[in-house]
């Protein structure tokens, strides 16, 4: 069997009556060899197909996964600039506050009489204003945050008295 051809002999020799016994018995035999040849063949160029559609699989769920990572990076990256650009212009409005404060402080002192008890209270007043929007030109929210969480925990029972006031007189305000 070994040196004989692989070509399966579908009966267009000598028996013609369907019969597979005798002499045709080595065609069958071949036939079923053939096929089962072609068989394998098949399996083995299935298996190549489907380890070449994995590897493409792959490729393209790695090449997604890196593409969603940079367009989550890009967000990223533009979110915390967008997050600069809202702190930097809300330094540059309490900047502008503190100066229209030290402002105010300067027009006070200038309509205040020379003595009495008036030019005190304006002087207080303007004094107050002055330092203040100095603070606020100079330190800024931060400032003003630190400053604000240091008083608080200093003085925690007032700090949660006057939120409970202050709530309550926004609750009020916001029922009329």
């Amino acid at each position: 069997m070994a040196t004989e051809s692989r070509k399966p002999n579908m009966g267009h020799g000598g028996n013609h009556g369907g019969n597979f016994g005798g002499s045709q018995g080595g065609s069958f035999g071949q036939a079923a060899s053939a096929v089962a040849d072609k068989g394998k063949e098949a399996l083995e160029s299935g298996k190549g197909m489907v380890a070449e559609a994995a590897d493409k699989a792959k490729e393209f769920a790695s090449t997604a996964a890196h593409k969603a990572g940079e367009f989550a990076s890009t967000a990223a990256h533009k979110a915390g600039d967008a997050a600069s650009f809202v702190g930097d212009k809300a330094e540059q409005a309490t900047a502008g506050v503190g100066k229209g404060m030290k402002s105010l402080a300067g027009t006070i002192r200038g309509a205040v009489p020379e003595s009495g008890m008036l030019h005190s209270a304006g002087e207080a007043v303007a004094d107050t204003l002055e330092s203040s929007g100095r603070f606020l030109q100079e330190e800024g929210l931060q400032g003003v945050a630190d400053d604000v969480t240091n008083l608080i925990r200093r003085n925690p029972i007032p700090s949660i008295l006057v939120c409970l006031g202050l709530g309550y007189l926004i609750a009020r305000a916001t029922r009329s």
